[in-house]
């Protein structure tokens, strides 16, 4: 219960949840309003960094999502041109998240990480469609152990997110349902895959690790 009321938190957040507790503690000083609100501030920064352990099924037939969030998009796209596979057709799932989400962001598959590649961009709202070509992003090419098939994970900035994270890195050998990186403040992640079928729907929420995103 304890773990579910005060989760564990991600690295990234100690240094934004200490500035936050030290700006309230100055402005109960000031003003118990400002106090107040920037206590309740300072929780969501808690919250917004949680990074809570995940159930995580370990069947190599399905993908799980990379991200928590809302399924905004699918569709049948050319691979990134960044990654050299824009002659290949993928399926393209987007998982929008708020600034409510978890935004820990997960491998959908056991495998290896055969490239990493960050891509300098814009800030659109990560909503828009365009945000996948436009936006600041950084992309993860892994090779799916069961299938041998090229799948693509990208994290996409959005409005407000102005960093993104990577805890993994090149060459690596992921588990499903390791952690791989993050994005502060809202944003979205993209899966590219071309030899399974899609289990979700447009509006549906999803759980990074736990949803089922494509089964063979």
């Amino acid at each position: 219960m304890l773990e579910k009321i005060f989760p564990k938190l991600h690295q990234e957040g100690y240094k934004f949840l200490a500035i936050s507790v030290v700006l309230t503690i100055i402005l109960w000083l000031i003003s118990d309003f400002l106090g107040f609100i920037f206590t309740l501030i300072t929780i969501w920064v808690y919250y917004f960094f949680r990074d809570p352990e995940r159930v995580i099924i370990n069947d190599e037939n399905y993908f799980v999502s990379p991200a928590d969030g809302i399924i905004s998009s699918i569709k049948e796209v050319s691979g990134p041109i960044e990654l050299g596979l824009q002659e290949k057709k993928f399926t393209r799932v987007s998982i929008f998240m708020n600034i409510f989400n978890c935004h820990v962001n997960r491998s959908p598959s056991d495998g290896k990480i055969e490239d990493i590649f960050y891509k300098p961009g814009k800030f659109l709202n990560a909503s828009l469609d365009k945000a996948s070509d436009e936006n600041e992003r950084n992309y993860f090419k892994i090779r799916d152990k069961k299938t041998g098939e090229e799948i693509v994970v990208v994290q996409i900035a959005g409005l407000i997110a102005r960093r993104i994270v990577t805890q993994s890195q090149n060459k690596q050998e992921i588990k499903q349902g390791d952690r791989i990186g993050m994005i502060r403040f809202g944003s979205r992640v993209d899966l590219y895959f071309n030899k399974r079928k899609t289990m979700v729907k447009i509006g549906q929420n999803v759980i990074a690790g736990e949803s089922l995103i494509a089964s063979l």
